[in-house]
């Protein structure tokens, strides 16, 4: 088989990376010399302690690491990171608030959407308190049954910003699908979208979501995300709401991150 190269950095792009960033510092802080990949590998595995203390605050990690990074690090499973920390995965990733894109956003040739750091901390902050007024408290669960769009990103942070934990599901699974993942984890507030495009062809996902949100026990609240269509009737869901009347009874406020261990539990990812 022929093998082509696609695509090589530049020495610019290698020298302006992170890890090379993180290399020249590692080297610094280790007293070795660390050139390669191999051997920044080869530190990290020699020196467990030293690697992901640097990594940390090379990372800028908003939260209190305090003493020990790993507690039985030759148990495997049984090793437990940064045993004491506390830290909150929402707040590390809204750290910015300025206009510089966070997230842009194409659905297929129909849908272009571009969200500056700033509405991003606006919208999560807003879904946070329509979260809480749902009755979600740290350790419940959110679904999303939702395509890769803001709204789903908006959703999650908000759900990790309260110490809730989030599950998703794509809206091309089936009821069964759906139910067979959700139906394990009983969320409370379930994220659903009116439809999706495929291939150019526009794809009704509302008889599913009835049917799902009718069959999940202990579901709070149904929120209908507009993608499809404008006005989808979100009432024929169980305890259906609109995304925007979802959020609309609340005004931007600073966010409460709630700190938690380490190891709290952050998302459910269901493999097939």
């Amino acid at each position: 088989m022929n093998q082509q190269l696609l695509w090589r950095p530049t020495e610019r792009q290698i020298a302006d990376a992170n890890i090379t960033g993180f290399m020249r510092r590692a080297a610094r802080y280790s007293g070795q010399t660390l050139e390669t990949y191999h051997d920044l590998w080869r530190w990290s595995v020699a020196d467990v302690e030293g690697f992901w203390s640097l990594m940390w605050s090379y990372g800028s990690v908003l939260g209190d690491r305090s003493a020990g990074v790993v507690a039985d690090a030759d148990r495997m499973p049984g090793a437990r990171w940064f045993p004491k920390a506390t830290l909150n995965y929402a707040q590390n990733l809204l750290r910015r608030r300025d206009e510089m894109d966070a997230l842009v956003f194409w659905g297929e040739d129909r849908v272009q959407q571009r969200v500056s750091h700033a509405v991003l901390y606006d919208a999560v902050s807003r879904c946070r308190q329509a979260l809480v007024d749902a009755g979600v408290e740290q350790g419940d669960r959110v679904a999303g049954y939702l395509p890769n769009m803001p709204e789903a990103v908006i959703a999650m942070l908000a759900t990790a910003s309260l110490g809730a934990v989030w599950s998703s599901a794509s809206p091309d699974f089936g009821v069964e699908g759906v139910l067979d993942r959700f139906g394990q984890i009983e969320p409370k507030v379930l994220f659903c979208v009116d439809g999706y495009y495929y291939n150019g062809k526009v794809i009704d996902c509302m008889e599913k979501n009835r049917e799902a949100a009718s069959r999940l026990p202990g579901l709070s609240r149904t929120v209908v995300v507009s993608y499809i269509a404008h006005g989808t009737d979100a009432s024929q869901l169980f305890h259906g709401v609109g995304w925007n009347d979802f959020l609309q009874p609340f005004e931007t406020a600073e966010i409460e991150f709630v700190q938690l261990p380490f190891e709290h539990p952050l998302f459910i990812m269901f493999s097939s």
